[in-house]
């Protein structure tokens, strides 16, 4: 079946669907947590241990689909992915015992490692220069969409049965509602083609020829086949070639942009807000209802980064949610500082996951995606996809402990990630050329001439 204009439109599917697999992974658990407590008898750091379970598989899931990626196609890593998708909430919703449990979620862990590097890369290949801001930012909807939907999800298995019921039975079901996702992201696979750019540089230029003219077009594709048949003359093909003096701005732009990403705090003023919300008088008043707040912002926000991207380009949208991000960040350690509430705090709260949604959040996924050569693009993105995750677990087990110091508190904590916002606004300021518009040969020309 050869490729037509409507592929595009399932490829975007895959990657939204890859994308809402990842934020439902995370998110479920969440719900989950007080029914696990109580059915298998979990002390405190086991309790911990369930809720960041999935995380352990993230690092190696990311490591080695890079390699994967590289070697047998970016498409077959994602059918690996679903399958482990399935397979995890299969094997959550009936564990005998907490170490099966931990087993089935360190599954679901490598998919989401996997899947957070292999999503946006898949991408960038398939889409035009002009739409693939835009279409790439889809992945970033999915798991903002997948966290926010989430929460209705849990809430209603929880509503079929007593404390008792989901005890025994609500929270497998919870878990297991996973399968269904997973089934789909499965069925679109089936539907749509190899990355045409990942066959080029495989050798494998009929088929590329055969996805690229179904797209866009004979004389496109002849052109797009040109380019990254020279850029490819190029390359070694060696993630050595990755430390060569001509790649180190995208390397150290891949690296810092993930880490800048995390290290803003994101993840605790997350977990934080609840509380905020609680103490707002502003009638949240309850925990679902601030979760439902927050992922309504998420989800608008990250929909203003869908439809500017490509229109005012990454540089523009990084550089102004960073600069709110940065003045959001240090209204709230101030406030926290003068052990002011309220909804001022609520307000500076909303603003910096707003600036978050609509920037670094998406954004980091899509430029990481569209600047690494094409030979290595995998094991590349494996390595800024490991430093998202790494600084993540950072902050994770970080911010307890600087939160609940007496000689810092969450005043001095808010403080450093406004800092770190601060110093991500000048690193994209300093490094980031623009790529709107551009060819993903013509990025990786552009490192070659310095430019």
């Amino acid at each position: 079946m050869k490729p037509t204009s409507h592929t595009l439109v399932l490829v975007t599917l895959v990657a939204a669907a890859g994308g809402f697999l990842f934020g439902y992974d995370t998110a479920v658990v969440n719900g989950a947590i007080q029914y696990l407590r109580a059915h298998f008898g979990l002390n405190a750091t086991q309790e911990g241990t369930a809720g960041a379970s999935a995380i352990l598989g993230c690092i190696p899931g990311a490591m080695v689909a890079g390699f994967l990626s590289d070697r047998f196609g970016r498409r077959k890593v994602l059918f690996l992915c679903a399958v482990l998708y399935a397979l995890s909430g299969l094997l959550s919703a009936v564990p005998r015992t907490f170490g099966e449990f931990l087993a089935a979620r360190f599954l679901s862990g490598l998919a989401i490692g996997a899947s957070s590097m292999i999503c946006p890369i898949y991408i960038a290949e398939l889409a035009p220069a002009e739409k693939r801001g835009r279409l790439g930012t889809l992945f970033q909807l999915g798991i903002v969409a997948g966290i926010f939907l989430t929460l209705f999800v849990n809430a209603w298995i929880q509503g079929h049965g007593d404390e008792a019921w989901n005890t025994a039975r609500g929270w497998r079901w919870m878990l297991g509602a996973e399968v269904a996702p997973a089934a789909l992201l499965l069925a679109l696979l089936a539907f749509v083609p190899e990355s045409p750019r990942w066959l080029l540089q495989a050798g494998r230029e009929p088929e590329a020829r055969h996805i690229l003219e179904g797209l866009a077009g004979p004389a496109q594709a002849e052109a797009e086949i040109a380019a990254v048949r020279e850029v490819l003359g190029r390359e070694e093909g060696r993630l050595s070639e990755l430390f060569h003096a001509r790649f180190r701005r995208p390397l150290i732009l891949a690296v810092g942009l993930m880490a800048f990403s995390q290290f803003c705090g994101i993840n605790a003023i997350m977990y934080y807000s609840t509380k905020i919300f609680l103490t707002a008088g502003v009638g949240v008043r309850n925990a679902f209802m601030a979760s439902v707040v927050i992922g309504l912002v998420n989800v608008l926000f990250t929909l203003v980064a869908t439809a500017w991207v490509d229109r005012a380009g990454r540089r523009p949208l990084l550089l102004l949610g960073l600069a709110v991000q940065t003045l959001a960040l240090g209204a709230v350690a101030a406030m926290f500082h003068r052990g002011a509430g309220g909804l001022p705090l609520l307000l500076a709260v909303l603003g910096f996951i707003g600036a978050f949604a609509m920037s670094v959040g998406p954004l980091g996924w899509v430029v990481c995606a569209e600047i690494f050569p094409t030979r290595i693009r995998g094991r590349a993105m494996s390595v800024a996809t490991f430093t998202i995750w790494t600084s993540c677990y950072v902050v994770a087990q970080t911010f307890p402990m600087l939160n609940d110091h007496p000689a810092i508190g969450p005043a001095k904590t808010f403080g450093v990630y406004a800092l770190f916002s601060l110093a991500g606004f000048l690193f994209v300021r300093a490094l980031l050329p623009e790529t709107k518009g551009r060819t993903l040969e013509e990025i990786e020309a552009g490192w070659r001439s310095g430019k």
